[in-house]
C-alpha cells in the first residue's frame, strides 16, 4: 500500500513540476509571429475592396432555371431541300457531310431519315420570348427559309410562328407568334458580364423540352469565323464562350446569369463529334437586343459602318508592319468618301477604343460598331506615330449615307429561283479568267433548291446558251425565258469543270 502511495505522490509531482516548467518557458502564451516583408495583420490578406466574389450559388441554380424556363421555346422549322437535302446552316445551305467537324451549328437533325430523296426536311431548335406580345428571338439558322415554323411553349402550348425578320450577319432572327401576357426573360448588359462567372444554358437539346445546364464563362469576344460563311465581311463575331454544357437543338436558346437575366444567344458548339466536347458559343445580349429592335421595327438590322478594312495587330503582324505594339485593330485601308476617312482617320492608324471600351481585337471593334446605327456618332481613339488622338465619327449605312435602310424588294424572277445572286469582283474574274459572271451568294427555298443540287458558290456564266457578266442582265434573261431554263457555269475549286443545270419555269 505504501508502495502504491508512493508512485502516485511522484506522479503527481512530476505534472506539477511539467506544469510549472511551460508557464516558465511561456507555452501558454497566445503569440503571432511577424515573417520579414509580410502582412502583420491578417486583415492585410483580405484587402481587395473593389473586387467582385461570386461564389458559387448556395440554392443552385434554382433562381435562374425557375425564371427562365417558362420564356424559352422549342422551335420546329420545316424547310424544303433540293436532292439529296441540303440543309441552311452559318456555313451557307450546304449538303450535311460537308458540314466542318471542327465547329457544326446547333441545327438539331440536320439530315433526318435515312440521308435520301427528301422534299422536306425538319429540323428543330430552341428560342427565347423577349416581348409579351409574342416576339421571339432564334438563331437566323435555325429559321431562316423555313416554309413552316411550330413554336412549343414550356406549358405545351403550340402556335404557328411567322418570320419577322433574319440577320445572317448575326445568325439572329426575330419570329412572331400570336398570343399575349407571356412570360418573358429580362435583358442584362452582357458587358457586364466576367470571365469566371456562373452561367446557365436553357434550350432543348435532342428535341427534350427545357433542359438546364450551368458552367462558367470561359472567355468573351471570341471569334470562330463561323458566322462569316453566311453573313461575308459584314458578320459580327465576338461570342461569349462557355463549358455549359450545349447540344444540337439548343441553337437559338438562352443563356442566362444567376438571376435568371439573358446575357446571351446559344448559338455555336466546338465539337469534332457535332456534340458537346468543352466549349459552347453565344452571342452577348447587347447585340441580340439591338439587332431585334431593329429587325422588328424595320425589317432589316441597321448597321452603322466605318467604312476601313482592318486588322488586328499581334506580335508577328506588328513585325511585318513595322509597328510598336501587339495589340489593337490596324487601318489597312480608308475607303474613299467613307465616316472614317470624313472624320480624319488615315491608312497606318492603330484603333485602340470606341467610346472609351478598348478595342485590343477586331471583333471587340466590330460588335462595338455592331451596337450603332447609321447616323450615330462615336469617338474613335487611335494611335498615331506613338500619340493617341480622339476622332469624332459618324457612321454611314451601306450606301454612304445616314438614312436608314428598308428591306428591297426581291425581283419576282429571284423569287422564283429562290436564291440571291452577287456580281462577281472585276479582280476575281480576270483571276479566273472570265470576264465576268454572277456567283450564287445563298440559296433558300426555290426552283433552283427544288429542282437542282447547285450550291452556293456556282458562278454562273451563261443562260440559255447567252452569256451573262452581271446580275442585270442575269435578271433580263430570265425574265424572258420560258419553259426549261439552262443554266451554264462552274465552281471555283474547279473552274475547268463546267457544270450545267436545268429548271423549268
Amino acid at each position: 500500500m505504501k508502495k502504491f502511495l508512493l508512485i502516485v505522490f511522484v506522479a503527481v509531482l512530476g505534472g506539477l513540476i511539467a506544469l510549472g516548467g511551460a508557464n516558465y518557458l511561456g507555452w501558454g502564451d497566445t503569440r503571432y509571429v511577424e515573417v520579414a516583408n509580410t502582412p502583420s495583420s491578417f486583415a492585410n490578406f483580405a484587402s481587395a475592396p473593389n473586387t467582385r466574389v461570386v461564389p458559387a450559388p448556395t440554392d443552385g441554380f434554382v433562381v435562374a432555371a425557375d425564371r427562365a424556363l417558362p420564356a424559352v421555346v422549342h422551335i420546329k422549322a420545316s424547310k424544303s431541300m433540293g436532292g439529296r437535302g441540303s440543309v441552311q446552316t452559318p456555313f451557307g445551305n450546304i449538303d450535311p457531310d460537308q458540314i466542318p467537324d471542327a465547329f457544326r451549328d446547333l441545327f438539331g437533325n440536320p439530315r433526318g431519315g435515312d440521308g435520301g430523296e427528301m422534299p422536306l426536311q425538319q429540323g428543330s431548335g430552341s428560342g427565347v420570348i423577349v416581348s409579351s406580345d409574342g416576339y421571339i428571338v432564334s438563331n437566323n439558322h435555325v429559321v431562316a427559309d423555313a416554309e413552316e415554323l411550330e413554336v412549343i411553349l414550356n406549358d405545351e402550348r403550340t402556335y404557328t410562328a411567322k418570320v419577322i425578320g433574319t440577320d445572317p450577319t448575326t445568325d439572329i432572327a426575330l419570329i412572331k407568334i400570336d398570343e399575349t401576357d407571356l412570360p418573358t426573360i429580362k435583358f442584362a448588359n452582357s458587358d457586364d458580364v466576367k470571365i469566371g462567372e456562373w452561367v446557365v444554358a436553357v434550350g432543348n437539346p435532342f428535341s427534350l423540352t427545357s433542359t438546364v445546364t450551368a458552367g462558367i464563362v470561359s472567355a468573351k469576344g471570341r471569334s470562330i469565323d463561323i458566322v462569316r460563311r453566311s453573313g461575308g465581311d459584314l458578320a459580327i463575331e465576338s461570342f461569349i464562350q462557355t463549358d455549359a454544357v450545349v447540344n444540337p437543338g439548343n441553337s437559338g436558346g438562352a443563356l442566362v446569369n444567376q438571376n435568371g437575366d439573358l446575357i446571351g444567344i446559344n448559338t455555336a458548339i466546338s465539337s469534332p463529334t457535332g456534340v458537346f466536347a468543352g466549349y459552347s458559343f453565344a452571342v452577348p445580349s447587347a447585340i441580340v437586343k439591338k439587332v431585334a429592335e431593329d429587325l422588328r421595327e424595320y425589317g432589316v438590322v441597321q448597321r452603322g459602318l466605318l467604312g476601313a478594312r482592318i486588322q488586328q495587330l499581334n506580335t508577328a503582324s506588328a513585325g511585318k508592319l513595322d509597328i510598336d505594339r501587339n495589340n489593337g485593330v490596324y487601318v489597312a485601308e480608308v475607303m474613299e468618301g467613307s465616316a472614317a476617312q470624313e472624320a480624319g482617320i488615315q491608312n497606318g492608324d492603330v484603333i485602340v477604343a470606341v467610346d472609351g471600351v478598348k478595342t485590343f481585337r477586331s471583333s471587340t471593334l466590330l460588335e462595338q460598331l455592331g451596337r450603332r446605327r447609321p447616323g450615330d456618332e462615336v469617338t474613335i481613339s487611335v494611335e498615331r506615330d506613338g500619340d493617341l488622338q480622339d476622332f469624332k465619327v459618324r457612321l454611314k449605312n451601306s450606301n454612304g449615307t445616314t438614312d436608314v435602310i428598308l428591306p428591297e424588294e426581291t425581283p419576282e424572277v429571284y423569287a422564283d429561283l429562290g436564291a440571291d445572286f452577287e456580281n462577281l469582283d472585276e479582280d476575281y474574274a480576270e483571276e479566273l479568267n472570265i470576264e465576268g459572271g454572277v456567283a450564287v451568294a445563298d440559296l433558300g427555298n426555290g426552283l433552283l433548291a427544288e429542282q437542282t443540287r447547285v450550291r452556293p458558290g456556282f458562278i454562273l456564266t451563261k443562260v440559255n446558251g447567252r452569256s451573262v457578266k452581271d446580275v442585270e442582265q442575269l435578271q433580263r434573261l430570265l425574265e424572258v425565258s420560258r419553259g426549261a431554263v439552262t443554266l451554264e457555269g462552274f465552281y471555283p475549286d474547279n473552274p475547268e469543270k463546267t457544270v450545267n443545270y436545268a429548271i423549268v419555269k
